[in-house]
């Protein structure tokens, strides 16, 4: 939700970049995107907890940053140079709901956390909060960005990715375990983010299901269905 507010300033900023590959099409940006954001995230699901791990864990990081910054690009690059289609906000809409799943599963099922279950917890409650983002913009017409958003989720990612890198080179020790049935996870940065986002996403359902609840509502007062009872009655 606060990194969404920076999309105009995000936009101003990157426009002599845009101005760069403006004879690229948008698309190829959102493809290229999906390997190097699978490939990050599989950097992480296999990295050992070692020196030789922390290494990937900052390959991951790399890899990770590059994907999300293609896929922030693709939009900027569409608008610019008038290439805007339903396709490409459909296929950018698809890739990045494949690489919040697959994020936050390997970054669970990692070493680090070691909990698949809790990976799959954390990508159903994620893909719900997108899910009632997307479900208000096509019965409303308007898009909810409210709610722990994919840009701060992806953002905690990368940065807790780094710093258990970091961590591992500088042999911080472990802070302990978190309580009740979660006391066999070690608390750690990756384990923060995988918690922070499946509680994110949840709270994220939760607000955009009480908001499309009022919006929704609200246009059904002042702009109501036809009804086909109705539409029988006056033949």
């Amino acid at each position: 939700m606060a990194l969404e507010k920076f999309r105009s300033t995000w936009e101003s900023v990157v426009n002599p970049l845009i101005d760069s590959i403006s004879t690229w099409k948008p698309s190829t940006l959102t493809w290229i995107a999906l390997p190097l954001g699978v490939l990050g995230g599989l950097a992480v699901l296999t990295a050992p907890n070692d020196a030789y791990g922390a290494n990937m864990l900052f390959g991951g990081t790399l890899l990770i940053t590059m994907a999300i910054t293609l896929d922030a690009l693709d939009g900027p690059l569409a608008r610019r140079t008038g290439q805007v289609t339903r396709w490409g906000d459909y296929l950018d809409h698809t890739f990045d709901r494949l690489l919040d799943a697959i994020w936050i599963v390997c970054l669970a099922g990692s070493v680090f956390v070691d909990d698949l279950t809790l990976g799959l917890a954390a990508a159903w409650v994620i893909l719900l909060g997108s899910y009632m983002g997307t479900q208000a913009q096509a019965v409303a017409g308007s898009r909810n960005y409210r709610g722990f958003g994919r840009a701060d989720r992806t953002i905690l990612t990368i940065i807790s990715v780094a710093l258990m890198g970091v961590f591992i080179h500088l042999e911080v020790g472990s802070f302990g375990t978190y309580p009740g049935v979660l006391d066999h996870i070690e608390i750690n940065p990756i384990s923060l983010v995988v918690l922070i986002s499946a509680f994110g996403g949840l709270w994220t359902f939760l607000i955009r299901f009480v908001q499309a609840n009022y919006e929704i509502k609200q246009i059904d007062r002042d702009d109501p269905l036809p009804q086909p009872n109705q539409n029988e009655e006056s033949e």
